[in-house]
């Protein structure tokens, strides 16, 4: 990962802080237990158990550096920033299906705290593309691997 700069709202900063410490106190005590226990097995070269906590730690150190690196680089998006006139990273968007007519809300928020289940959406999605920078009123057409979904953008929202 780069030192590109990471766009986080408050609720992700704080997710990915939450992550950040849990990895620290809890996992990595976890997982120094279970390759003390799997040593306590004898021979390491053949050890299941041993490898696998092995394989664990080199996870867990891995997203460490990963999440250190990211709060580092990390702007926060407050929500007195948010255009209402304009949709950009931290607004929820009302959509509007052209073609079913289903009203979808989305909040923008950049890659790292992405979670489309949840319809919140990355900047960089095809979809966060299409809408951002854009204004209540406006329709848009949206790549996906389906075909093309015309939206219209009907609110707003911090």
């Amino acid at each position: 990962m780069s030192d590109k700069e990471v766009l986080l709202t408050l609720d992700g900063l704080k997710r990915l802080e939450e992550e950040l410490e849990n990895l620290k106190s809890v996992k990595r005590r976890e997982v120094a237990e279970r390759i003390k226990i799997a040593i306590g097995y004898g021979d390491i070269s053949e050890n299941s158990e041993y490898e696998d906590a092995k394989n664990e730690q080199a996870f867990i150190e891995g997203r460490i550096i990963t999440l250190e690196k990211m709060l580092r680089n990390a702007r926060i998006i407050n929500s007195e920033e948010i255009d209402l006139e304009t949709v950009g990273i931290g607004s929820t968007v009302v959509v509007e299906d052209l073609e079913f007519g289903d009203m979808v809300d989305y909040t923008i928020v950049g890659t790292a705290e992405s979670d489309p289940l949840n319809n919140k959406i990355s900047n960089e999605s095809p979809v966060g593309r299409a809408i951002i920078g854009k204004k209540k009123g406006t329709t848009v057409e949206v790549n996906v691997p389906a075909g093309i979904i015309q939206y219209k953008i009907v609110d707003i929202k911090r």
